[in-house]
């Protein structure tokens, strides 16, 4: 593994469809839906081949640094940073870039989510390592995934006509499409040059800081003026000029305005951006009747149910629904709607219910 590759794991949000169970301290990219691991820890395990753990870097906020720090011991604890405030992914990745180029002037960096399930991890490397072969020769590369239904809640990259998903090429990316209507994402799909975005980005910390720098002049300067990371000053200051930056993600801030972006598209590397309860039943074993649950239940006559609570739970006669128990809060809602528990959050919000948030 070249030591100049660097790993910037995004993990500030807070996770809102899964409400009750995600919360500011305790949010979804820390949960285990999925076996003995949490999700960042297991977006950790699958880079270490890749990226060595003393060069993998986490952005989060203030609530979940500790536990983050607690799961994740294998990182330096000063390499998880807590951001004063929530601007977007352009700010947090322009601030790993400007803290590691500090220390690493050749850095090269990628990007991923905190809170994403692969499930074929060995694949997935390849094309980690073929997008930094790429990144280290000087391109700024994006990752594609391989679409299986005419998504309209995910942006789009668009490829050249005729490609071969999965065979490593790094091909110029036409362009980047923002999420579609349902028509359009159906051409899309057809047309098989049009991939998911999932927010996986690689380029060295010099290109990002120029990116920024072109296009985000206010947030680069903002960042440029911070004192070294890790002196007694650098708290503080960050403290007092993040809010100021500019709250917008990456792609809208600097990737879709960048000349000559790459991209490497993909073929199926087990895929799931766990977006909502619905993502979680999907993946989860069910029985015969289509349900799941996370802990006992009995169920008669009842069917495509999502059960997620510390006690045994007997269903009768209802169907596709989800339900979510915890110690102070109760969750039950039709699967089909599962998006809409992040409003349910905004309105508990509204209400000033700290407790629930």
């Amino acid at each position: 593994m070249s030591n100049h590759r660097y790993g910037l794991i995004m993990a500030g949000g807070r996770g809102t469809r899964f409400w009750p169970r995600s919360r500011k301290r305790n949010a979804k990219q820390v949960l285990k839906f999925f076996g003995e691991r949490s999700l960042i820890q297991q977006t950790v395990d699958r880079l270490k081949a890749v990226i060595p753990p003393e060069n993998i870097w986490v952005v989060t906020n203030e609530f979940l640094q500790a536990e983050i720090r607690k799961q994740l011991p294998e990182v330096p604890k000063s390499q998880i940073v807590a951001e004063p405030a929530q601007r977007n992914t352009a700010p947090c990745i322009a601030l790993a870039a400007q803290i590691i180029s500090q220390q690493d002037p050749d850095a090269v960096l990628a990007v991923f989510p905190a809170d994403h399930l692969i499930l074929k991890e060995a694949r997935f490397r390849n094309f980690v390592k073929a997008a930094f072969r790429a990144t280290e020769a000087g391109s700024v590369v994006v990752l594609g995934i391989q679409p299986r239904w005419a998504e309209t809640g995910y942006g789009y990259i668009e490829f050249p006509k005729n490609l071969t998903p999965g065979d490593n090429s790094v091909l110029k990316v036409t362009s980047f499409r923002e999420k579609p209507d349902a028509k359009t994402a159906k051409r899309f799909v057809e047309r098989g040059n049009f991939f998911w975005n999932a927010g996986m980005f690689f380029w060295k910390t010099a290109t990002v800081l120029d990116l920024m720098h072109q296009h985000q002049p206010n947030t680069a300067t903002l960042l440029a003026g911070l004192p070294k990371f890790g002196s007694k000053a650098f708290a503080a200051k960050l403290a007092e000029v993040y809010p100021l930056c500019d709250n917008i993600s990456v792609d809208y801030a600097v990737i879709e305005k960048a000349e000559s972006v790459t991209g490497l598209a993909l073929d199926d590397i087990g895929w799931n951006d766990v977006g909502s309860w619905e993502a979680v039943y999907d993946l989860a074993k069910k029985d015969a009747d289509g349900n799941a649950a996370q802990g006992e239940i009995f169920a008669e006559d009842s069917h495509g149910n999502y059960v997620d609570a510390g006690k045994t739970v007997a269903l009768v006669g209802v169907d596709n629904l989800i339900i979510v128990d915890t110690p102070d809060a109760l969750l039950v809602g039709q699967r089909s709607r599962a998006q809409d528990v992040s409003k349910l959050v905004k309105a508990i919000e509204a209400k000033g219910k700290e407790a629930l948030l």
